[in-house]
C-alpha cells in the first residue's frame, strides 16, 4: 500500500468529511471539502469545509465562534473520505445543538434525543 496522500475528490471535486468529538467520539457533524478546505484545514488546524449551497470555502464557526480545532485527519482505503477528529469550541449544529445528529429515526418520524 502507497504511504502518499492522494485524495480521490468526486467529479464535483469534493470529499466527504465526518467530523467525530475527539474527546468521547461523539458523531459531531458531516460535511464536504475540496482541495482548499483540505488545504486550509491542514494549515490552520480548523475544520474548513466547501458549501456547496453557496458554492465557497466556509471555516466552521467563522459566525458563531464555535470552531473545530483539528487533532488528526483519518483517511479511508481509497482515499474518496476523511474522519476529522476534532476538539469542538461549542456546538457543533446550527441548531445550537451539540451534534448534528440529535435526532433517531423512529416508526413514527424523526424522535430527539431523551424524548
Amino acid at each position: 500500500m502507497p504511504d502518499e496522500f492522494e485524495p480521490k475528490f468526486d467529479a464535483n471535486g469534493l470529499l466527504t468529511a465526518v467530523v467525530v468529538d475527539a474527546r468521547d467520539n461523539t458523531v459531531r457533524m458531516v460535511g464536504h471539502m475540496n482541495r482548499e478546505a483540505l488545504d486550509r484545514t491542514r494549515e490552520t488546524g480548523l475544520a474548513h469545509f466547501h458549501s456547496r449551497s453557496r458554492n465557497t470555502l466556509w471555516l466552521k464557526g467563522e459566525t458563531s465562534g464555535n470552531t473545530l480545532e483539528v487533532s488528526e485527519i483519518l483517511v479511508d482505503c481509497d482515499q474518496d473520505a476523511l474522519v476529522l477528529r476534532c476538539v469542538p469550541q461549542g456546538p457543533t449544529c446550527h441548531t445550537g445543538a451539540d451534534s448534528c445528529f440529535f435526532r433517531r429515526l423512529g416508526g413514527e418520524g424523526l424522535i430527539a434525543f431523551g424524548d
